[in-house]
């Protein structure tokens, strides 16, 4: 089963619920991301130039 539940807050994927399962996260400010930019806002890119 596939159910759409949102999108992402900041590229505006769509994020469907698989099965039961989650298909990206939902944080405790009650904001949805999708795994990519989920990773990317944890973990920012190191700035090589500064």
């Amino acid at each position: 089963m596939k159910e759409l539940v949102g999108c992402c807050s900041n590229c505006k994927k769509e994020i469907y619920c698989l099965d039961g399962f989650l298909n990206g996260v939902h944080t405790d400010a009650k904001e949805l991301y999708c795994f990519d930019c989920y990773e990317r806002q944890e973990k920012p890119e190191k700035n090589p130039q500064s």
